[in-house]
């Protein structure tokens, strides 16, 4: 495909999104419907339409409409293309461009605050609430590609055991500062999971800030461990590869656990599965961790759909999910145990708020450790709360 047509193919994929198809799903049927497309197509598309999609506000302003085309052609411009080289009508290429589109128009530094940050207009003022100083280097941040980590598996490998392995396979990493598993990768990250190093569970996929999180965790051997929220199972394996501990995962879609035996299996640890049947038959834990739904706000750059569909009603929802959970977790607690609160938010609400609430409405917890991490710490943005039952 010519890079023209890559950007064709891309505002048809953005007009599907707009309309309310995920992005993952409208990409995946494009692909199995477009066969003449390789592997490098493919890559260029979705990397379009990401990049459109995490700019959607400063790109529909630039490029006059909130369409796939709109979107495309203020990315052009963003990026300092001229649009009428790639809107030629020529062959695949997107039609030429209209009057009022070759019009000279804004440009960023012409547009609102909220717009150039692509921050929606609702949330500015919480988002501004929760960040202070940091609000505008942060959705700066956001609008930017993320960047690939990967966690080493210590019961498989050293980190410099991994490093060389992955470098066999012209993977290049580098260790990053937020946690001592944390690997960033520079070169060839589409390889990674067709690797034999990730295969042989040396590594896995995980956010640094994800790591450095878990790394905040009391795990001490032997300890009986329940990841509430379990989701794919991430922060369990982090978990159990650091202490000979017992672990169980549970998650209210018990579709979401589908893959974690597997993939257990794959990095040499044993966790149980518990529907919420068996919860109670087998509390109390020593540690209860809570990786609730949330916003998702902190990982925008890689879920930049969330941040548009993102309602006020649907935050309030969320909040009151997460206490829910707090309150339905606590319960499994052991005397002298941990209790253990992490969101990927930047909002205030879902996060310091909600143990401030828990705490001052359930006796017998006491918060011990407290931290937030944004986009400018290097991952993605999280937070977490340990609280120790008396």
């Amino acid at each position: 495909m010519t890079p023209a047509a890559r950007i064709a193919a891309a505002i048809e994929l953005l007009d599907a999104v707009l309309a309310g198809q995920p992005a993952e799903k409208a990409l995946t049927t494009w692909a199995r419907r477009s066969r003449f497309a390789g592997a490098k197509d493919r890559a260029a598309i979705r990397d379009h339409v990401f990049d459109a999609l995490r700019c959607r506000r400063s790109c529909a302003a630039l490029g006059g409409a909130e369409s796939g085309r709109g979107l495309m052609l203020g990315a052009l411009r963003a990026a300092g293309r001229d649009p009428a080289e790639v809107f030629t009508g020529a062959g695949h290429a997107p039609a030429p461009l209209s009057a009022d589109e070759a019009a000279p128009g804004v440009t960023l530094t012409d547009l609102p605050e909220e717009v150039a940050l692509d921050c929606p207009d609702w949330l500015a003022p919480r988002l501004r609430a929760s960040l202070g100083a940091d609000f505008a280097p942060v959705l700066q941040a956001l609008r930017q590609r993320a960047p690939v980590f990967l966690r080493v598996n210590l019961r498989r490998a050293t980190v410099a055991e991994a490093q060389a392995r992955l470098a066999g396979e012209g993977i290049a990493t580098a260790p990053h500062p937020l946690s001592p598993t944390a690997l960033e990768v520079l070169e060839n990250a589409r390889k990674v999971q067709g690797s034999a190093a990730f295969r042989d569970g040396l590594v896995e996929l995980q956010d640094a800030a994800s790591q450095a999180i878990t790394d905040l965790l009391p795990l001490s051997d032997g300890l009986k461990v329940l990841d509430y929220c379990a989701g794919g199972g991430g922060k369990t394996l982090a978990m159990a590869g650091r202490a000979e501990a017992r672990f169980f995962a549970h998650d209210a879609n018990p579709q979401r656990l589908r893959d974690l035996p597997a993939r257990a299996e794959r990095a040499g640890v044993a966790v149980r599965l518990l529907p919420g049947a068996d919860l109670e038959q087998e509390a109390p834990f020593g540690l209860v961790l809570c990786d609730v739904p949330c916003s998702g706000s902190g990982a925008w750059r890689r879920s930049p759909e969330g941040k548009w569909r993102l309602t006020a009603q649907e935050l309030d929802r969320l909040t009151d999910t997460q206490a829910a959970i707090l309150n339905r977790a606590a319960d499994l607690v052991t005397p002298g145990g941990w209790l253990a609160y992490a969101t990927c938010s930047l909002l205030d609400e879902e996060n310091g708020a909600r143990v401030s609430d828990f705490l001052d409405h359930r006796a017998g917890f006491a918060l011990r450790t407290q931290r937030r991490l944004t986009p400018l710490d290097g991952g993605d943005g999280f937070f977490l709360a340990v609280m120790q039952r008396a």
